[in-house]
């Protein structure tokens, strides 16, 4: 909490100035400035009043469109080195050619983006370059100027942080979404405009394109893997090693690619590809060198997420054996269990919830009872009505159902929805009498969908009640035992879930 204030605190006193004749590019970029957090944003249309800004107040960093009237952005550069060559800039152009961006480089640009760019690209570049400015702020004015050139590595190790960082928050993603990520963000640390994941069956020595980002296609073949790289992506897995080739014979229309292998220890399982249809891109070792730590990352990640979904499976099959202990006494719990998952994810979808919740809520609502292993027997099968002292042996079995969990810390937050799934809206329910927003949000869907089946089902003690006099009940408890926003998402779901049963 503390570092992600000092961050915000951090970017609120970056001052940034973007410059263009279009009201409404500066209008785009300066919005998405601002939503990024960096509120200390000004614009101007020209190189002129630019050049005034910069003189009277000081600039952490230029955004500059090269072609405008009057003074053109490259002309603009040239001042504002001569003013302060510590302010990074970056050039904007929708006409890039190699002897421009050589130019521009030359005269102390950080970086080009070619129109139209995407948004999230931009700020992924105005963060990493305001954080390799602050690194050398501690140095004065003539040594940073000295510095600026000097400083790849720097650059690169921004970069690498950047990218962990981006990894990082694909955490909650799964399967195809998380190589759609990867192959964003190597558009983003690169001079790229296409890229995907050719996944490697070493097998059969074949490549299945997984994923593909970058300009819109109506072909119905875009997502198909082009037969001139098939032999580049072969190269490049049988060597292990990165491959960039820069408008070279045989590549269609002069494309520039860079490959890159991914790689779990010793094994390849794709190749990270990035494409450039402009003939005036030249990749060089900047983007191999940011495609390869984002590879390298991306890699790390995948064989983690493998392990994890193995440990996970390996503890599912744990727990699955203790509930089916728990059903072998009591069948009730099986078809109980079944039911109230289904019922509970279909009214988490209907109130929106992420996949990440999904999953959550599916996991504790198919263990929501394990703590009935330790229910005696004479108590959890007692035919009859529960005197109050078996009753209150039977509210255990939430709190039973935590300890269980409490030694896997894969499942922090599931064993706080088994333990919380009876508490009441009112604060009348059990074990911490919880009330309102004190109860997990997860655990009121939980509650809503196993207090319904409890009561459509037979038990010993009592005869179901027909279903719409249970969702009278439901409708009768609403902000008294149960939320009634859950409420009322559950009675959208109910006929969903009566129509997938017949």
């Amino acid at each position: 909490m503390i570092s992600a204030m000092k961050e915000e605190w951090r970017r609120n006193r970056k001052a940034i100035l973007v410059v263009d004749d279009d009201a409404a590019t500066r209008g785009i970029i300066t919005e998405a400035l601002s939503d990024a957090g960096y509120e200390n944003t000004r614009d101007v249309d020209c190189g002129k009043d630019a050049l005034d800004l910069l003189e009277t107040e000081g600039i952490d960093l230029v955004i500059t469109d090269l072609k405008m009237p009057g003074m053109t952005g490259l002309d603009l550069l040239g001042h504002i080195k001569n003013i302060d060559p510590s302010v990074p800039v970056i050039m904007i152009t929708a006409y890039p050619t190699i002897d421009l961006t050589v130019a521009a480089m030359k005269e102390g640009a950080v970086d080009f983006v070619t129109k139209p760019f995407r948004i999230e690209d931009l700020i992924f570049k105005v963060n990493l370059y305001l954080r390799e400015k602050s690194i050398l702020a501690e140095n004065d004015k003539e040594e940073r100027a000295a510095n600026w050139n000097l400083n790849e590595k720097i650059r690169e190790l921004s970069t690498i942080k950047l990218i962990g960082e981006r990894i990082e928050k694909t955490r909650e993603l799964s399967g195809d979404d998380i190589f759609l990520e990867i192959a964003k963000l190597a558009l983003s640390v690169t001079k790229g405009e296409r890229s995907f994941i050719a996944l490697f069956d070493e097998a059969t020595e074949q490549f299945f394109k997984k994923t593909f980002n970058g300009k819109e296609t109506t072909d119905p073949d875009a997502d198909s893997l082009p037969e001139g790289l098939k032999p580049l992506l072969a190269e490049t897995a049988k060597n292990r090693l990165p491959m960039v080739l820069n408008g070279e014979k045989g590549l269609d229309d002069g494309e520039s690619i860079l490959a890159v292998p991914l790689m779990i220890r010793s094994k390849i399982f794709g190749v990270l590809v990035v494409l450039s249809d402009d003939h005036g891109t030249v990749f060089t070792r900047k983007d191999l060198s940011n495609l390869e730590n984002l590879a390298e990352r991306a890699s790390l990640y995948v064989e983690n997420t493998i392990l994890y979904e193995s440990l996970f499976g390996s503890i599912m099959n744990t727990f699955e054996s203790l509930i089916h202990s728990v059903q072998v006494r009591d069948n009730y719990t099986e078809r109980h269990s079944r039911s109230v998952t289904k019922l509970a994810l279909m009214t988490a979808e209907i109130m929106g919830c992420s996949s990440y919740e999904l999953e959550s809520l599916r996991i504790s609502s198919h263990l929501h009872d394990v703590g009935k292993i330790a229910i005696p027997d004479k108590i959890l099968l007692k035919p009859g009505r529960l005197t109050e002292e078996e009753y209150h042996v039977i509210t255990t079995h939430s709190q039973r159902g935590e300890e269980i969990l409490m030694s896997i810390a894969l499942f922090d937050q599931e064993r706080k929805i088994v333990r919380h799934h009876h508490e009441r809206w009112d604060g009348k329910g059990y074990p911490d009498r919880l009330s309102h927003d004190e109860i997990p949000f997860l655990a009121r869907i939980l509650s809503v969908a196993d207090a319904f089946d409890a009561m459509t089902t037979d038990r010993p003690y009592r005869r179901k009640m027909p279903i719409n006099r249970a969702l009278m009940e439901l409708k009768n408890n609403r902000w008294s035992q149960l939320d009634g926003d859950v409420v009322d998402a559950f009675l959208t779901a109910v006929p969903k879930a009566l129509e997938s049963n017949g």
